[in-house]
């Protein structure tokens, strides 16, 4: 089994070219649209709320992220094809807009001595994917996926591997700077039940992180997150899984 901190993935460059062209020819796909908010602020569940000012900011934001996210979508695809992934949730892979200003309002109302424009910064999932593999295949898989992108210029923000934890969310959330843009985006690399696992727990962690959740609450809805979370097989190698380094030979580069 390939180890991700120390050898380049064995990807042919025939595979290689292929997965390319194949993505390519493609493309990134319609970008995903949503009904305009007006002029004025923004008002959403839990009390969140956005002045017309820095709710103008993030539609700003959201139309530049729909920009980065075409030559994105690109590398993300032939990563998924060289590596025998499954891309799932393409469709989702561009975060609403009203669910980046829940996000925004959220760490305003958490943090406020920072500004929007200091929140939309550090968002790294306003892009985002999922890359899916059989348990057998899924520690190789991550491997080669990760090398590649790396390759590509795709700069590693975040190496979160949950897969060792004795409780709470199991998986391998990843974060990235396109090397173009510097748009963030993430990468989620999971196996079809703690994919599974993720889903069914969704609604819950959505509850449990609005500022209205109360305590009680906020440990009840923990507690069942865990107990999903924790019926999860763990892949062979899936928790010794560490970010991708330089690899010792240059990979064919990605147009754009």
């Amino acid at each position: 089994m390939t180890n991700s901190t120390t050898t380049t993935p064995a990807v042919g460059r025939g595979l290689l070219t292929a997965a390319l062209a194949t993505a390519l020819a493609l493309g990134a796909g319609p970008a995903a649209t949503a009904a305009p908010d007006g002029a004025g602020g923004w008002k959403g569940e839990g009390g969140l709320t956005l002045n017309a000012a820095d709710n103008a900011k993030v539609d700003t934001y959201v139309d530049r992220t729909k920009e980065a996210e075409r030559s994105i979508t690109v590398d993300v695809r032939a990563a998924a094809l060289a590596s025998g992934a499954e891309l799932v949730g393409f469709e989702h892979r561009l975060k609403s807009p009203d669910s980046l200003k829940r996000k925004v309002a959220t760490s305003l109302e958490e943090h406020p001595e920072q500004n929007v424009d200091t929140v939309l910064a550090r968002l790294s999932d306003a892009v985002r994917y999922t890359l899916q593999w059989p348990d057998a295949a899924y520690t190789e898989g991550v491997t080669t996926a990760s090398a590649l992108l790396s390759a590509w210029g795709n700069d590693t923000t975040k190496w979160s591997n949950t897969w060792g934890r004795s409780g709470g969310y199991k998986g391998l959330n990843t974060g990235w700077r396109a090397p173009r843009s510097g748009q963030l985006f993430e990468v989620q690399f999971h196996t079809p039940a703690s994919k599974h696992a993720q889903e069914a727990t969704h609604l819950l962690y959505e509850e449990q992180r609005l500022p209205s959740t109360g305590p009680a609450r906020k440990k009840e809805l923990q507690a069942r997150q865990d107990a999903m979370f924790a019926a999860v097989p763990v892949s062979p190698g899936a928790d010794r899984l560490s970010p991708p380094v330089s690899p010792t030979a240059p990979l064919p580069t990605l147009a754009h």
